[in-house]
This record gives C-alpha cells, sequence and structure tokens, in this order.
C-alpha cells in the first residue's frame, strides 16, 4: 500500500476541537508507538487565521491583520483528511514530542511554528493554506 501521509503534507483536521483547520503533519507514526498502538501523527497547525489584508490599510493595520495562533497536537490517523497539497516548511527541529511535555516548551515550540508560518504568509506562498475553509 502506498503512504502519503508523509512529512510536511498538509491535512484538515476532522475531529475536536481543531475540526475544520488546516494542519501540517512533522512526523508520522504508521505502526504506532508503546503509548499509542494506533497511527497516528504530530502536526503543527493553524488555530486561528490571517485577515484579508486589503491595500488602503495601513502598515500597522496590516501586521496586525497578518497575526495568526498556531496549535500542536497529536492526531490520530481517522481523525484527518489529507490534501493534495504539501507545505515546504521545516518545523521537524521546532516541534518534537518531548516538546509537548511540559507547558513552557510547548509554549516556545508554538512561537516557533507561528514564527515560521507568519513568514510564510507575508512571502505571498501558499495561500491556500493560509484561508479558511468555508464550510
Amino acid at each position: 500500500m502506498v503512504k502519503f501521509l508523509k512529512q510536511n503534507k498538509v491535512v484538515v483536521l476532522l475531529q475536536g476541537r481543531f475540526a475544520g483547520r488546516k494542519a501540517v503533519i512533522v512526523k508520522n507514526f504508521d505502526d504506532g508507538t508503546a503509548g499509542r498502538a494506533y497511527g497516528h501523527c504530530l502536526v503543527a497547525g493553524i488555530a486561528k487565521y490571517p485577515k484579508k489584508v486589503i491595500r488602503k490599510d495601513s502598515a500597522k493595520k496590516t501586521a496586525k491583520k497578518s497575526r495568526l495562533k498556531a496549535f500542536i497536537k497529536v492526531v490520530n490517523y481517522n481523525h484527518i483528511m489529507p490534501t493534495r497539497y504539501s507545505l515546504d516548511v521545516d518545523l521537524k527541529n521546532v516541534v518534537t514530542f518531548d516538546k509537548l511535555e511540559t507547558r513552557d516548551k510547548k509554549v516556545a515550540a508554538l512561537k516557533g511554528v507561528k514564527a515560521s508560518f507568519e513568514e510564510r504568509f507575508k512571502a505571498g506562498k501558499n495561500r491556500w493554506f493560509f484561508t479558511k475553509l468555508r464550510f
């Protein structure tokens, strides 16, 4: 069977608090681990999407509208829907399993994810990833 849930693949979460939100697979575990015996993956995604920026906005307003909020989560394969898109952002060093153990490490990792996503958004790359799903 072809493995299509790979690193940097964009997925849409289907269940839970972030249902309908887009995320990127950081690390996947097809066979599971000791703690989780099912296929799962570590994802980093957008909890709050950036607002639409228009030309007449001031620089201050544009900067405020360009902000986004990120999340990091371990998700079962059954609760994600893969897309045909991939996002070539290197989050492997920023987000790891051991950083989810304590609150301080997770907050630091979230700041790193947020910075890399905002940098990508301001560069104008992967526009589809930064738009809210309308359904």
